[in-house]
């Protein structure tokens, strides 16, 4: 089977290199997937599982908003932050999800417009380790 070369990398540096199969990941618009010699485009990434085949065996990687381009038999995902589901504390997940909750369960009516963001985006991130790290476990 054909492959295409996979680059996921955040700000701390790179976090994935290396010849797959198939890669499903989060678009804005919807999730999306990749194979060898897809034609070229860009898209925005939201935060939530990137997936992607070797072989046969998934891999799960948590990734949080940034962008992807596909060209020349590569997919590079440019993410502010990307953690394999197999690295994720599953207990500190599920607390940063709980305090996202009652943060945005309090009288958020009251709170400005950038904490509410932040929350939101604080659960988001939450959920999406929870995900990858569950889909690992399976």
């Amino acid at each position: 089977m054909a492959q295409i070369h996979l680059e996921v990398v955040t700000p701390k540096g790179p976090v994935v290199s290396e010849e797959v199969d198939i890669v499903t990941a989060p678009g804005l618009e919807g999730e999306f997937g990749v194979l060898a010699n897809h034609a070229p485009f860009l898209s925005a990434i939201k935060t939530g599982t990137l997936v992607f085949k070797q072989d046969k065996r998934e891999k799960f990687l948590m990734v949080s908003s940034g962008f992807a381009e596909v060209s020349n038999n590569k997919a590079t995902f440019l993410v502010e932050t990307a953690e394999f589901g197999h690295d994720i504390d599953v207990d500190r997940a599920l607390e940063a999800k709980e305090r996202a909750e009652k943060r945005l369960a309090r009288d958020i009516a009251h709170a400005d417009d950038l904490d509410r963001i932040r929350a939101e985006a604080a659960l988001q991130r939450a959920v999406a380790r929870l995900a990858a790290a569950q889909r690992t476990t399976l």
